[in-house]
C-alpha cells in the first residue's frame, strides 16, 4: 500500500528540516525565525517594547506587546523581564500596572530608577521602543480575593504604588469604600499623581497623600488617625522594607496581623551575620562583604556576572552551589553552612556571609 501524500509531504518536511539545521550549524533554523518573529508561538516568551512613557524624573512606565503565549496576570502581581545591557542579560522583576483590557493585548510595567541599578537606569533612561524583552509568566501572591473586601486600606511609598495601581485600574469601579495613604518625598515624585487624584476627585477612592520631605514619614499613630476604622479594614502594603516591618508589627500588636498583605521589593535584614571573604571560584575574584549585603550584590559590585531573578527570594532565579564555609539567611538568620562535595544550594539574594564562603560562580 503506497503511503498517503500527507505522510509523504511529512517525512518531506521533516528532511528538509535536517537539512535546513545541518547547513545552519551552530544556529538551527528557529534561531533565523526569531529575528523576523520573536513573539510567534512555541518561542521562548518575550515582548516588543512599544513606548516609554515618564512618569516622574526617575521613573518610566514601558508599554509591552508580549508574545502569543502570555497568559493572562491577575493585578497585582509582577513579572520578571530579561534585558540586555551592555551584552549581558539581566533579569528583574516589576509589578504589572496594566488594566486586563489594554488596548491591543499590551501589558505594562512601572520602573522606577534607584541609584546604581543597572536594569532599573536603562529601562527608564535608555530603553527604546522596538526593544525585545525577555519575559515570564506573571506570578504573586499580593492580589485582591475573589470576593473583594467592604473596606480595603492601601498603604504605599514610592513605586509601592504600582502593585496596587495594577489592582485599582482593574477593579476601583466594584470596590465600595478604599482608602489609599500614599507617600513620597515631593509632590513631583508621586507616580501616578494626576491618576489617584482623579479618583480621589470623583470619590472613587479617599486619598491620602503624605510628601515626607516636608511632612516626614507615616508612622503608625498617625495611621490610626487618618484612618480610625483600621481595624475594620483588609489592607495591602508595599514600599520600603523599614515601613513593612513597622507595619507588620503594629498590625501583629493588635491582633490584626490576618489582615495586612505586603509586597517586599527586596528581602527584610532582620538578622545580619558577621560577614567575610566571598570567593567566587570560577572567575577567581575575591570580595569582603559585611553581614548586610547580599553574596548577589557583593558579586555584581565586584563585576561578577551573577543569576539572579526577583531578587526578593521567591522565583529561585540566583541559586548556586555554596562549595565550603558559612552564609546567613537575611530573612530569619538562619545558617547554612557546606564542605567540599555537600553539594549545598543557596540563594544568593538573601544570604550574606557568615565567615570566610567559595561560590561556584
Amino acid at each position: 500500500m503506497s503511503p498517503s501524500a500527507p505522510a509523504v509531504l511529512g517525512r518531506l518536511r521533516a528532511r528538509t528540516l535536517r537539512l535546513a539545521e545541518l547547513v545552519a550549524t551552530p544556529l538551527v533554523p528557529a534561531d533565523y525565525i526569531d529575528l523576523f518573529d520573536p513573539l510567534r508561538s512555541g518561542a521562548d516568551l518575550r515582548g516588543r517594547l512599544v513606548a516609554v512613557r515618564p512618569e516622574t524624573r526617575d521613573s518610566a512606565t514601558l508599554v509591552i506587546r508580549p508574545g502569543r503565549g502570555w497568559l493572562p496576570h491577575v493585578p497585582g502581581q509582577y513579572v520578571r523581564i530579561g534585558v540586555d545591557v551592555d551584552g549581558v542579560r539581566l533579569w528583574r522583576a516589576y509589578s504589572v500596572t496594566s488594566p486586563l483590557d489594554e488596548p491591543g493585548g499590551h501589558i505594562t510595567v512601572t520602573v522606577k530608577a534607584i541609584p546604581g541599578g543597572v536594569v532599573s537606569n536603562h529601562l527608564v533612561h535608555h530603553a527604546r521602543p522596538g526593544t525585545v524583552l525577555q519575559l515570564d509568566q506573571a506570578t504573586g501572591e499580593f492580589v485582591l480575593p475573589t470576593t473583594a473586601p467592604t473596606k480595603i486600606l492601601f498603604i504605599t511609598a514610592g513605586s509601592g504604588i504600582t502593585p496596587v495601581m495594577g489592582m485599582l485600574r482593574n477593579a476601583v469601579h466594584e470596590l465600595d469604600d478604599v482608602v489609599l495613604v500614599h507617600s513620597a518625598p515631593t509632590e513631583a515624585d508621586v507616580i501616578f499623581r494626576r491618576e489617584i487624584r482623579a479618583l480621589a476627585a470623583t470619590g472613587r477612592i479617599r486619598l491620602v497623600e503624605k510628601h515626607t520631605d516636608r511632612d516626614g514619614m507615616v508612622d503608625v499613630d498617625e495611621l490610626a488617625r487618618l484612618v480610625p476604622d483600621l481595624a475594620e479594614r483588609e489592607s495591602w502594603a508595599c514600599g520600603p522594607t523599614g515601613m513593612l516591618d513597622v507595619l507588620e508589627q503594629h498590625f501583629a500588636d493588635q491582633g490584626l496581623a490576618d489582615r495586612l498583605h505586603t509586597e517586599r521589593f527586596r528581602p527584610a535584614v532582620f538578622v545580619t551575620g558577621e560577614g567575610g571573604t566571598v570567593t567566587f571560584d570560577r572567575t577567581d575574584t575575591t570580595v569582603e562583604a559585611d553581614g548586610a549585603t547580599p553574596i548577589l550584590d557583593a558579586g555584581e559590585a565586584a563585576g561578577v556576572l551573577m543569576p539572579s531573578g526577583c531578587r526578593m527570594g521567591i522565583c529561585f532565579g540566583c541559586v548556586v552551589p555554596l562549595r565550603s564555609g558559612a552564609v546567613r539567611d537575611l530573612r530569619d538568620g538562619a545558617v547554612t553552612t557546606a564542605a567540599e562535595g555537600d553539594g549545598v544550594l543557596v540563594q544568593t539574594c538573601i544570604s550574606a556571609a557568615a565567615g570566610p564562603c567559595h561560590i561556584d560562580v
